[in-house]
């Protein structure tokens, strides 16, 4: 089940905007935010398969409706799923 951004918590950065031939390979394997840093994966257009890692994986396919909530240091990757286009924000 996908999580929600906490109350009180401020954008304070961001990605570029990438596409499926521009994702860093950073993203593509397990990686994880700062403690006390969430993500808004937001897809701007196409498909993003997220994959959360742990405690259990659980896939989940994000689009322009369903964006993706990162929770602080917790193990993810993303895999584009065809044309994508998608940003992260960084929350606090």
């Amino acid at each position: 089940m996908m999580k929600a951004l906490p109350e009180g918590v401020v954008r304070y950065g961001g990605t570029p905007e990438f596409s499926e031939g521009s994702i860093p390979a950073s993203l593509l394997r397990s990686h994880r935010t700062k403690a006390g840093t969430w993500g808004r994966i937001v897809v701007l257009e196409g498909r993003l398969s997220y994959r959360i890692l742990e405690p259990e994986v659980e896939e989940i396919e994000l689009s322009p409706e369903r964006p993706g909530i990162v929770e602080p240091d917790v193990a993810h990757e993303v895999e584009a799923r065809g044309r994508v286009r998608f940003r992260v924000d960084f929350w606090r």
